[in-house]
Order: C-alpha cells, then structure tokens, then sequence
C-alpha cells in the first residue's frame, strides 16, 4: 500500500449547507461534481462531502450516533498567527469552537473546531517539522507561495 490517503469522505446532515461552508466559508476550491455529492482538491488529497444517511448505507452501518467519533482532521500551518487566523475564518463561517488555539504539551500550538455536522478538525502548527506535501514548505499557511 502506498503511504498516502486518496480522500476522506465527511457525512453530512445538508449537503448544500456543508457545500457553502466549505467552499465559501473556508475557501475550499470546489471541483465540478454531480448534485449529490461535492469534492474538493487538497493538495493530494480530496475532501468529499456526501450525505449523512446515504454514507451510513454505502458502509452499510446504521445512521445515528453522537458523541466522539475517534477521528479528527488535521489542517498544519506555518504558524501561530496562522492557527488563529484559520480559527477566525472557520468561526465567521459557522464551525463551533471545541478547543480555543493554546500551546500544546508537545511544544506546538492547536486549536479544534467542529463544522457543521460536528466533524472535529485541529489547526496546528508544529515547530519543529512541516506536516504537509514538500512543494508547500514555504508557502505561508500550506498553501503553495
């Protein structure tokens, strides 16, 4: 298997709702998609939205459930400035605040966030090693200068 991850699907409650906060609120670039389903490219990686009930059936898992899920998401930057910066957008674009960004046991710095259908995302900066595609080493927040 080769060490990469092709795209991470996220179940969500309004397709359209989380369409809008993803690519509007967080600037996600959005690819062409059938109206059931939304991509966007991330650098290697997609992000696929796809809904709630009809992803627990494709799985073939039941739908409900709450509480913590055992994933998050992580999304690295160049730095603190960056995090609060990140945090700021996401919560003008509706995300939920579950962690306010803080200096981390580790020596770093992170913060998490819930979207819309409580799906945990961590905005981070590690000062010690890049976390991300080397072509975006030395872009100011991950994306490519």
């Amino acid at each position: 298997m080769n060490p990469r991850i092709s795209m991470i699907t996220l179940g969500v409650s309004d397709l359209d709702r989380a369409v809008r906060f993803y690519r509007d609120g967080l600037g996600l670039p959005q690819l062409e998609s059938p109206p059931t389903v939304a991509f966007f490219p991330l650098n290697g990686t997609w992000l696929g939205l796809y809904p709630w009930d009809a992803l627990a059936d494709d799985v073939g898992v039941a739908a409900a459930g709450s509480g913590f899920r055992g994933v998050t998401i992580a999304h690295n930057l160049k730095s603190e400035a960056d995090v609060d910066r990140m945090m700021a957008e996401a919560l003008a674009a509706g995300a939920t605040e579950v962690k306010k960004p803080q200096p981390v046991f580790w020596g770093g710095y992170s913060g998490y966030f819930a979207d819309l259908d409580g799906h945990l995302w961590e905005l981070a900066y590690n000062p010690f090693a890049w976390v991300g595609p080397e072509e975006d080493a030395d872009g100011p927040d991950g994306k490519t200068s």
